[in-house]
């Protein structure tokens, strides 16, 4: 295949690219007009049916990906194509280069924020063969900009999961929440090998972990973000843990306007020390509301909230005072 270019691709090679597509998806796939992609900078330009040929790999893009998360759900991601290898006819996601910027807070520190191509391309090597993180690597175009070429993970979100499970906290607590604290431990484990290699999620959030269909597993996605810290390197990170371990523990978000439309009483009890140091309109201290959750347990939960004095330095501390747990 004679080398493109986004400013003038020869009839020829557009011929070429045809016949790979038609080679690897048949003849009725072909598009009947498309565009040969080198340079991804302008990602609004990338567009479906468009060929983006990444160090001599052809991928066919599809539609790009969507946002699911806090009332953004199907808000599309421009920078996420879907895409196809027309190597192998595989399913790929593929992050375009983004750059973002913003402020996170909890309690009185401030983590800035930010994209970086570079570290999740760098990660993506750390973690290959990884059974808990997603699967890829990182590409360059033409202008430089690294690409994340994904394997695509048939699965659904941790959240989505719960709320499947879920029936009353009861039932749910003494049922399906001890297999899922089992799993959730062995993904902050490797939370662990990540930061014992000097590198941090940074974005970590329920919606961030797949359980895959055909395995079961649960696998970390989405690393691309990265913080200025001052104290702890992995502060942010262990912060985020804490969440979604409260949301596994209390199988949903259990707010104050949920306590106000439901229980208005326990409402009344809860004071600032119970809520979550980062959502203040979260519980923390979910034993309040449920008494039957393990005093230990509960321990570490409060470890996230506004009260706590003392914070896990790191994820060995987090996963010694797990392990001692024995739901009963």
């Amino acid at each position: 295949m004679e080398p493109v270019n986004d400013a003038g691709y020869t009839e020829h090679s557009v011929d070429a690219i045809r016949k790979v597509i038609s080679d690897c998806l048949g003849p009725k796939r072909v598009p009947a007009r498309f565009k040969i992609v080198t340079d991804t900078t302008d990602f609004f330009r990338v567009d479906y049916n468009d060929v983006a040929v990444l160090e001599g790999v052809p991928y066919l893009i599809r539609n790009c990906e969507r946002e699911g998360r806090f009332g953004l759900d199907d808000e599309p991601k421009y920078w996420v194509k879907r895409a196809i290898d027309l190597r192998d006819g595989s399913v790929k996601i593929m992050k375009l280069v983004f750059y973002e910027h913003l402020s996170a807070r909890v309690g009185d520190i401030v983590f800035e924020c930010v994209r970086s191509p570079q570290k999740e391309a760098v990660i993506l090597d750390i973690v290959q063969g990884h059974k808990h993180f997603m699967q890829g690597f990182g590409v360059r175009d033409t202008a430089g900009n690294i690409i994340r070429v994904l394997d695509y993970i048939s699965g659904r979100r941790l959240d989505d999961h719960i709320f499947k499970l879920y029936t009353n906290h009861e039932e749910y607590y003494f049922t399906y929440m001890p297999p899922l604290l089992k799993s959730y431990i062995e993904l902050i484990e490797a939370i662990q090998f990540l930061h014992n290699h000097g590198y941090k999620h940074g974005d970590i959030r329920r919606d961030h972990i797949l359980k895959e269909h055909e395995t079961g597993i649960y696998k970390w996605i989405d690393f691309d973000y990265d913080y200025l810290h001052e104290s702890n390197m992995f502060g942010y990170d262990l912060f985020g843990l804490g969440n979604i371990l409260i949301y596994i523990i209390g199988g949903h978000d259990i707010t104050t306007q949920l306590l106000a439309s439901r229980n208005p009483a326990l409402l009344e009890q809860m004071v600032q020390d119970d809520m979550n140091i980062i959502f203040n309109n979260r519980i923390a201290n979910l034993q309040k509301i449920y008494p039957y959750i393990n005093d230990s347990l509960n321990n570490i939960l409060l470890h996230f909230s506004n009260g706590a004095n003392i914070f896990y330095d790191n994820t060995e501390q987090l996963l010694d005072d797990l392990h001692e747990i024995t739901i009963n």
